[in-house]
């Protein structure tokens, strides 16, 4: 039980080290969260900061959840250790060490790019699949909480379509693709809780545009 604990408490403050924050004061001088949206994310980075730490950002916040995800693994490798639980307590606990942030009073960004990073290692097919739906859908409306709010919907259903295809190779148990889609389901929504707001704008009719000319 101890090792479950810990993967949580390292992959929560592996989370927790904002970027966005970090890179905003190097690069700006200023806190990301004060300006734009107020998000601690890439898009506001891009919007507030520009470019180059935009993307910095992106690799740094995709990485986290690699590297949560990758600590999983190996600790999956002791023996009784219960890979499938240790990846998907990993998965949960960068998530919302990225959303609540211990290090920054708790607010943070969204998710995406970690749970994007999260889904590349410990699925590639279904991380690559998703990534490719969600930049169409941003290239279509120029929105990028449409492609990422698509992205989470489409895991869930991925995990279904895919469960037959012995996609789930890092996991262990027998009954992986059952319990992989309540994990699934699980980030899902905790992706688009925290973009219940955009949500809400896209539901008016007043979300913002990304421009691809700027």
């Amino acid at each position: 039980m101890i090792i479950y604990i810990i993967m949580a408490i390292i992959a929560y403050c592996i989370g927790s080290v904002n970027f966005s924050v970090i890179f905003s004061k190097k690069f700006a001088g200023f806190d990301v969260r004060e300006k734009g949206s107020g998000n601690a994310g890439t898009t506001n980075m891009l919007r507030s900061v520009g470019k180059k730490a935009a993307a910095i950002t992106l690799i740094c916040d995709i990485l986290k959840g690699v590297v949560a995800i990758g600590i999983a693994i190996l600790l999956g490798n002791i023996p009784d250790m219960n890979k499938e639980l240790l990846v998907q307590i990993a998965g949960v606990a960068v998530i919302l060490g990225h959303t609540f942030p211990v290090f920054f009073g708790f607010k943070g960004g969204k998710g995406v790019a970690t749970s994007l990073g999260v889904l590349l290692l410990s699925n590639w097919q279904i991380g690559l699949i998703c990534l490719v739906f969600a930049l169409v859908l941003m290239v279509l409306t120029r929105m990028v909480s449409v492609g990422s709010c698509g992205a989470a919907v489409l895991f869930p259903v991925l995990t279904l379509i895919m469960a037959d295809n012995k996609c789930y190779t890092i996991l262990s148990e027998e009954k992986s693709g059952t319990v992989y889609f309540i994990y699934s389901v699980i980030l899902a929504i905790i992706v688009l809780f925290n973009h219940r707001e955009n949500i809400k704008r896209l539901l008016n009719g007043t979300e913002n545009k990304i421009s691809f000319n700027k």
